[in-house]
């Protein structure tokens, strides 16, 4: 399956993820969301920048995924996946756990194979305009 990561274009995500100073793509929900229970070992994720081309693309290595989890365990996760070529943290730790600890869900996103690629448009109809995550069977069905 392949899949498309839309990114907050201020963090500049891609270029973390093309050097490797982020090898985790996080998802953070209060409820069931894409990807849950859509991604696995092996599928390709795409990258963009909201309002831009796809222009990147990663290998899924290995995915957790976390269900109502209790600050406890999200302090636990944030302490061994959190850091530089983990997941990265736009703001401290603190921030991070801040942003996340009322969510209920959370998947762990481990990335390989990391690549630029010549970018490209998608047609988002059918997926909503607030989507940040789509799933689909091949890129080539939605690649403009």
């Amino acid at each position: 399956m392949d899949h498309i990561a839309i990114l907050n274009k201020q963090w500049k995500l891609i270029s973390k993820i093309l050097s490797k100073e982020k090898t985790i793509e996080t998802r953070w929900y209060l409820t069931r969301r894409d990807p849950w229970n859509k991604i696995m070992q092996g599928d390709t994720v795409y990258f963009k920048d909201s309002g831009e081309k796809v222009i990147a693309k990663a290998q899924v290595e290995k995915v957790l995924q976390y269900d109502h989890y209790s600050q406890k365990q999200l302090k636990e996760i944030i302490d061994k996946y959190g850091g530089k070529g983990q997941i990265y943290f736009e703001d401290s730790i603190e921030e991070e756990f801040d942003y996340v600890k009322d969510k209920k869900y959370g998947i762990l996103i481990f990335l390989k194979n990391p690549e630029s690629i010549k970018p490209f448009d998608i047609n988002k109809q059918g997926f909503g305009n607030a989507c940040a995550w789509l799933c689909v069977e091949n890129i080539e069905k939605i690649k403009i």
